[in-house]
């Protein structure tokens, strides 16, 4: 796996950057006693939800990072550079600056004045957890300032409460593969083994789709049959991902949800469908529009090429292919020195 960046532009992500100043967020925090960092630098993982039918509940991460680095400063400001820069706020709908706030709040805390500088290594709307990123960066940084001793549950639960759905942020913050689900109004997760030889292939979709745009193109209600065949895919996962390479093909089958998006988006579907029909384990990466490929890292390069011939035949313009690594680690913080 490679290093994930801590600070600069990740290499690929185009130079752009913004600035935003805001008004003094108030005191300096309370939730943690005596000595608090002077800064925190954090990285988080791009993911891959639903691996096919594991809808809402299945997810890995990608060896594909964001990086924040947050310091003291008079006012708070927020700097964004790297991939689509320009698409992001810089002023109080900062996602990542939404999400300190959250924990502040839920810790009892003052958020201090801060300046956050984040880089965007991987892109926004094509289905690879660039929100879940951005919510998993702003509670990381804020649990080291503010609240240290903050559980790793407490925190699956806030980034819960802010994306909605869980199967991006758990991975996003465990690494690995997760699968989640909720139990007495709680959320769960676990980590679900990963071969050490599964790798990736990303083939990432020109245009954007809102995961609210996708989720609107969800039926209501779904035929019986096609749930039973969806739950015996589901069942598969766990031993595919395990290293059983056979079953990552039938293991990544849907016919759940992906049929509803992928209509709103033909060129991925026809792809898709190319893709499977060269026995490549294809599936919609999250709410798409783009597909994601799992198989052993030998085979790694055939995929690739299965990937680009996939894309001239289904006549999708613009789309690129990347061959990744799986994230065997999850988000993480480090703190600089601390200020008495």
């Amino acid at each position: 796996m490679s290093r994930p960046p801590v600070s600069g532009n990740p290499q690929g992500a185009p130079g752009s950057i913004r600035d935003g100043g805001l008004a003094p967020t108030g005191a300096a925090g309370t939730g943690a006693a005596g000595a608090r960092p002077a800064g925190v630098r954090v990285v988080a993982p791009a993911t891959s939800a639903n691996l096919g039918p594991g809808f809402d509940a299945a997810g890995l991460a990608l060896d594909w990072w964001d990086s924040l680095e947050v310091r003291s400063a008079p006012v708070t400001s927020v700097k964004i550079a790297g991939e689509q820069a320009e698409a992001i706020a810089a002023g109080e709908d900062n996602l990542v600056l939404r999400a300190m706030r959250h924990l502040a709040a839920a810790a009892g805390a003052d958020l201090p004045a801060v300046h956050l500088d984040l880089v965007k290594g991987f892109p926004l709307g094509r289905g690879f957890g660039s929100s879940a990123a951005a919510v998993t960066l702003g509670l990381l940084a804020a649990r080291a300032l503010l609240a240290p001793d903050l559980p790793d549950s407490a925190l699956l639960s806030l980034a819960t409460e802010l994306e909605g759905h869980p199967d991006n942020v758990a991975p996003c913050l465990a690494g690995g593969a997760t699968l989640c689900w909720s139990e007495g109004g709680a959320v769960r997760s676990r980590r679900v083994p990963v071969h050490p030889d599964l790798a990736a292939v990303a083939l990432v979709a020109r245009d954007p789709m809102a995961t609210t745009e996708a989720r609107r193109l969800l039926p209501a209600e779904v035929p019986f049959g096609q749930a039973a065949r969806t739950a015996g895919r589901a069942a598969l996962l766990a031993p595919a991902l395990g290293g059983d390479f056979d079953l990552l093909l039938p293991a990544t089958e849907d016919v759940l949800h992906q049929p509803a998006r992928l209509a709103a988006a033909p060129a991925g579907g026809l792809v898709l469908e190319a893709l499977r029909d060269r026995g490549q384990a294809a599936f919609l990466s999250g709410a798409g529009p783009s597909l994601l490929v799992l198989c052993p890292r030998s085979a790694q390069a055939g995929a690739c090429a299965d990937a680009q011939e996939a894309l001239k035949a289904g006549g999708a313009e613009g789309w690129r292919v990347r061959p990744l690594e799986l994230a065997r680690i999850g988000a993480h913080a480090q703190a600089d020195q601390e200020l008495a």
